[in-house]
């Protein structure tokens, strides 16, 4: 190996380490907030009479399962996990 080569890997840095850790706070994040926020569905039904035209528009929030919740909680904990892990061993 050519020992310019071996200084070029000393110096280059890790961009994904960092990555994984935000990664994992917005996912760990996004599954603590689906247990108190409902996504947003609305429906319309109607009804046409000749030229006559009678809707309703109804809207309610559908919660996600608390399953899925307790994945991308623990996912999140997982990248953020996996972050810290690889700095620590990337160092000397």
């Amino acid at each position: 190996m050519h020992p310019s080569s071996a200084r070029l890997r000393k110096s280059k840095k890790e961009p994904t380490v960092p990555m994984l850790r935000w990664v994992g706070v917005i996912v760990l994040a996004l599954g603590i907030a689906s247990f108190f926020v409902g996504i947003p569905h609305r429906e319309t039904h109607g009804i046409k009479a000749g030229d006559v035209n009678l809707g309703v528009q109804t809207q309610h929030n559908e919660r996600v399962s608390p399953a899925v919740s307790a994945l991308l909680i623990a996912g999140g904990i997982g990248l953020m996990i996996a972050g810290g892990v690889g700095r620590r061993s990337a160092r000397p």
